[in-house]
């Protein structure tokens, strides 16, 4: 396939352009960054509907998007500014793939719609998963719930499109590794997503099994690693900063708390790699 992926020059966007690249796909990577394949202001509706349909003497069509372009967080901007940006470049995405007759979408989601930060609001209960109603706490986690909204509707207009939400947890790349042991110190300070994070190699990983999923419609998963950011047990840690909170299963020692079985299940996501092995 020939798949667009726009944020490609970002923290996920590099690992998931060199894993699909790495798997023989065709990779256009749309960003406003000098390192772009295509450079494309993803707020602008005409530019996108370009880079979707056909750009002189690079291609001639596109067969599948992975949006993942988007101010990645809260409070690098305003709240309005992030939420502006964020909601109209992912709605110019879905609508100029509609338009140009793209059949697969995977899309960047958040794990900020498990209600984050747990430290203010605690989850209903341990691991956290999918099956709940999304709880955005902030300008940037309410432009992700819209966002999966608005591929229900997608959907519902085209029963042939595929829409897959990502909730990623906290990416993070080899060199942030070095900074996890010191956690340990106080469990609050990483308390605020249940000590969760996704290695960008197994966010690529993710996204890459996502684009042959082919159900049509949209769902969304969490996608996280498999062990949490500390060495301390998992149940020791749900214990003390979690008391009150139900655990609805029997946790492996560095179980992770963001549940990934329903990626698992219907996406065969299994992450391959660990900070334990890399510090």
């Amino acid at each position: 396939m020939r798949i667009a992926v726009t944020g490609g020059s970002g923290k996920l966007g590099r690992a998931v352009v060199q894993d699909l690249l790495d798997h023989g796909q065709q990779v256009v990577n749309l960003d406003n960054a000098p390192t772009a394949d295509v450079q494309v202001e993803l707020t602008d509706y005409g530019q996108v509907v370009g880079a979707l349909t056909a750009v002189d003497d690079r291609y001639d069509r596109i067969d599948a998007v992975v949006h993942l372009a988007a101010i990645p967080a809260p409070g690098r901007l305003p709240n309005a500014a992030i939420f502006h940006n964020n909601i109209r470049a992912t709605y110019n995405v879905f609508e100029a793939a509609r338009v140009a007759g793209i059949k697969t979408i995977v899309w960047a989601s958040s794990e900020t719609l498990l209600g984050l930060p747990f430290g203010d609001t605690p989850p209903p209960y341990l691991p956290v998963d999918e099956e709940y109603p999304a709880r955005p706490n902030s300008a940037y986690s309410l432009s992700k719930h819209l966002e999966e909204q608005m591929a229900a509707q997608f959907c519902r207009w085209d029963p042939e499109l595929t829409m897959v939400g990502l909730r990623f947890s906290n990416v993070m790349e080899p060199a942030d590794y070095a900074a996890f042991p010191s956690y340990d110190a106080d469990p609050r300070l990483r308390s605020w997503n249940a000590w969760g994070y996704i290695d960008a190699r197994d966010g690529a990983q993710a996204v890459r099994k996502a684009l042959v999923h082919r159900e049509p419609g949209v769902e969304v998963f969490i996608i996280a690693n498999a062990d949490t950011v500390m060495s301390r047990p998992s149940a020791e840690l749900a214990a003390e900063v979690f008391p009150d909170l139900p655990v609805t299963k029997e946790l492996g020692e560095h179980e992770a708390l963001l549940s990934i079985d329903k990626a698992r299940r219907l996406l065969g996501y299994e992450p391959e790699f660990t900070w334990r092995t890399e510090v």
